[in-house]
């Protein structure tokens, strides 16, 4: 009953400790959605200054350039009626001595002086600006052409509201597609939008199955500017289990909601090469490895400095480092279930390599494809090109043209292992067997150097090809009847 009891109380327990850390975890995503309110609210009341500033300018400019037009009109007409007031004044002036002059002319008793004076003013009379000016205003003082009416004006500004925001686009998970380390996002709007620009995808990778967390994640990664409801994301190393994508719609001044989140598998098998248990005589990246016949001394005379003492047992690559002939190199990762692929490319002058795969237990002198407990390919290209499969001290020679990249495809459960051409995805070889214990990567390389790619997906060209593949017999029997 106790025992029960305590089973009980670990359910409880564990239970309870889910929820909290869920409360916890919408707590945490409150307080970041309340932050981001604030943030925004200020956003937008600074962008909205900015375009009622910009508003403001542009009625200034043209207040200032109506009211010039006006200030040149009335100067145009000031100056046209300044002039005619002038030409009247002195007209006015010169009629006004004439008329005295004919007053006086008048009181004139001499004839002769007096018939002199007559022709003079009669002359003067013909010649007298007062008779030749225009008695009427070159211009009016009408001004009413210069006048406005901003009626409609006034509604349009009146009518000024918040731009409508797009709906959350609605994310298919049945269309998207996950194949060949790339992954296609489908979408469609809930309703139509003639306004929507274009669309925003963003992504980030995750190792939690579910809805994004606020805590221990990634930033999401964007994609701007997409014109269409789809988007492949490409080239990608899937080196966590999911990724969380998501979208919205943008029209020219507003970005909506974004789409309710969605998450897709993305799992694939991602290692490094163990450099604590290589040959000494490799030199060892993550995911490179380069043959360097002057490494073992430099190695030995570092060890034998180090205190043996330092070196946990308890560590990853404890156990013994290959040695001898053995030239090899094996994964960090074991294989103990599932479908995986990884591919090599060696490069163009190495001698001789070897990939594969081993059981741990592979001994430190054993070299690939020599025991057992190790199945590989295996390149020679010394004096000539030899190309075969090796398993247990038996090879099978293969007829076909070495390839840049070689693909790798375990099935562990399926009891498979296949090498191909990585690029046109030809099949090389198939082992047939039942692997009873976890598998390494493992790699021999010797006057040269490999390059590793990991993360990737098993290609949908290699799916295919193991379908009809399963339908036929095994190609492993053969490399029995064939001795080194």
């Amino acid at each position: 009953i106790d025992s029960r009891t305590g089973r009980d109380l670990e359910r409880i327990i564990s239970t309870l400790a889910n929820k909290n850390e869920e409360i916890q975890n919408f707590i945490d995503t409150l307080n970041h959605t309340l932050k981001g309110v604030q943030a925004n609210s200020s956003n937008v009341i600074a962008e909205l200054d900015e375009e009622f500033d910009g508003l403001y300018a542009i009625l200034d400019e043209m207040k200032e350039s109506m009211t010039n037009s006006i200030k040149q009109e009335q100067a145009h007409k000031s100056q046209e009626l300044q002039n005619q007031l002038s030409q009247c004044s002195n007209a006015l002036e010169n009629s006004e001595e004439l008329l005295e002059f004919a007053a006086r002319s008048l009181d004139i008793k001499d004839p002769e002086e007096f018939s002199k004076a007559a022709r003079q003013i009669k002359d003067r009379v013909t010649m007298a600006s007062a008779f030749r000016i225009s008695l009427k205003p070159k211009v009016s003082d009408n001004m009413t052409h210069l006048m406005v009416d901003f009626s409609q004006e006034r509604q349009m500004l009146q009518a000024l509201k918040f731009l409508p925001v797009p709906k959350a686009p609605e994310i298919d998970p049945v269309e998207c597609l996950v194949a060949d380390n790339a992954v296609t996002i489908v979408w469609r709007m809930p309703e139509e939008d003639n306004k929507i620009d274009h669309f925003v995808l963003e992504y980030r990778k995750t190792n939690f199955d579910g809805l994004p967390r606020v805590k221990d994640e990634t930033c999401w990664e964007l994609i701007d500017y997409i014109k269409g409801t789809e988007y492949t994301l490409s080239g990608l190393k899937f080196d966590s289990k999911y990724m969380n994508l998501r979208v919205r719609a943008c029209n020219k001044a507003v970005a909506g909601e974004y789409s309710d989140p969605v998450t897709l598998e993305t799992k694939a098998l991602v290692f490094n090469l163990d450099n604590t248990s290589s040959h000494l005589n490799l030199k060892v990246e993550d995911s490179y490895v380069e043959w360097d016949p002057t490494g073992g001394k430099e190695l030995l005379t570092l060890r034998s400095r180090t205190s043996v003492s330092s070196r946990s047992p308890s560590i990853r690559g404890s156990r013994d480092r290959f040695t001898g002939e053995s030239y090899t190199v094996l994964g960090d990762t074991a294989i103990e279930s599932g479908q995986h692929y990884w591919e090599v490319r060696a490069q163009k002058d190495c001698k001789s390599y070897s990939v594969g795969v081993a059981y741990k237990n592979l001994g430190k002198f054993d070299q690939l494809g020599k025991t057992n407990t190790s199945w590989c390919i295996h390149v020679n290209n010394w004096l000539q090109t030899t190309f075969a499969a090796k398993h247990n001290n038996k090879a099978k020679a293969l007829d076909m043209t070495v390839p840049d990249r070689i693909g790798v495809y375990c099935d562990f459960d399926g009891g498979q292992l296949s090498f191909y051409n990585a690029s046109s995805k030809q099949l090389l070889y198939t082992f047939k067997t039942k692997f009873t214990q976890p598998l390494l990567p493992g790699f021999m390389v010797w006057c040269g150097g490999l390059a590793l790619s990991t993360g990737l997906q098993v290609p949908s060209a290699v799916k295919m090809l193991q379908k009809s593949e399963n339908g036929l017999s095994g190609s492993a029997s053969s490399l029995t009847n064939v001795t080194q």
